[in-house]
């Protein structure tokens, strides 16, 4: 490893994410009487559906959101483009819709712009956020904090898994289910547990590696595109996320000898065909892994009570082992190239 770089556990992404289950069992705690009215609100008047809206990490997590909502309520749930009105100035008809936006730092204009579109045309409009006093804060009706505390590496981390497990307690709430509340809560102690479990086989084989396919389905496919995103972010290598029935179209026709593919898997009914497709693609001489607390799994993740709280242990295993990987790779996790914080779109 080049002098000028730190070692694994002395950069701001480990650190940060390595924060993550203090920062959930805080934001459980301090969110509880918000969540509990927000859910009220939604049982007594249900909405029609789900909109989303949120820019890079936080629109994985709105993809998450999407399958939450939709498998555990029922609920049809949509990913709103910001442009719509931030550039095209097209009024959305958004009558008793649920309007969820996530961000980090509460500042994008573009999505400040379209939560205070989706508020005057008859939205209720709730923000994730990470930053309390921002302007995507303001124009919300309602505000679940993240709890994140100051994130400094320019990889999104802690933030990010705090916006999973807030979904989740808004759904819990809402559709006043016990054991998924207890499954959160116990959220926690999983990511703890699964901070120290050995992914060391997926860095050491993606050291030299240019192209990779990162493979989730329903709950976990955002996930998917959250770490895609982070290997090109920090590692400066070229990873593309497909959702498992997806990646059988055009995308599988390039999975060859030596072809590296990550799934990230959740024990739902996902499962077997996920864990099918990874053993064709090892039939075909691909470098396969595959993430999950099953019996034909190479990466372990500590296990939760429930599928749905999956992705959000899964993907902090996966963190450690990013930052690991782009150091190896001869690159600063904390500091990439042509990249900043907070990116202001319009």
């Amino acid at each position: 490893m080049p002098e000028s770089l730190p070692a694994p556990e002395h950069t701001a992404m480990y650190r940060e994410a390595h924060q993550a289950a203090d920062c959930v069992q805080r934001q459980l705690v301090r969110n509880a009487d918000a969540v509990a009215r927000l859910a009220g609100r939604l049982r007594a008047a249900p909405p029609r559906f789900v909109a989303t809206s949120a820019r890079g990490s936080s629109d994985h997590a709105a993809t998450f959101a999407k399958y939450v909502f939709e498998t555990q309520l029922g609920c049809p749930t949509l990913s709103a483009s910001p442009s719509i009105s931030s550039v095209y100035a097209t009024p959305l008809r958004l009558e008793q819709a649920l309007y969820v936006a996530i961000s980090q730092s509460g500042k994008s204009p573009d999505i400040v712009r379209q939560a205070l579109s989706a508020r005057a045309a008859g939205a209720h409009v709730v923000a994730l956020v990470n930053v309390e006093d921002s302007p995507l804060a303001a124009a919300a009706h309602d505000v679940i904090p993240l709890c994140a505390g100051p994130e400094t590496s320019v990889a999104a981390t802690k933030s990010y898994i705090c916006s999973l497990s807030a979904i989740v307690h808004i759904a819990s709430q809402w559709k006043n289910d016990r054991a998924l509340s207890a499954a959160l809560a116990a959220v926690p102690d999983a990511l703890r547990a699964t901070w120290n479990l050995d992914w060391s086989t997926l860095v050491e084989g993606l050291v030299g590696a240019r192209n990779l396919f990162v493979v989730g389905r329903g709950l976990g496919l955002g996930a998917a595109q959250e770490a895609a995103l982070k290997l090109k972010e920090t590692c400066a290598l070229h990873a593309e996320a497909f959702s498992a029935a997806e990646v059988r179209h055009g995308p599988m026709a390039i999975v060859g000898p030596g072809f590296p593919v990550l799934f990230l898997t959740q024990d739902d009914d996902t499962s077997s065909g996920m864990l099918d497709l990874a053993e064709e693609f090892r039939a075909r001489g691909a470098n396969v892994w595959v993430a999950g607390n099953g019996v034909r799994t190479d990466l372990p993740v500590a296990a939760t009570g429930e599928p749905v709280c999956a992705p959000i242990v899964t993907i902090a295993s996966f963190y450690r082992a990013a930052n690991a990987l782009a150091l190896r790779r001869g690159r600063n996790p904390d500091m990439p190239p042509h990249l900043r914080k907070v990116t202001e779109t319009v």
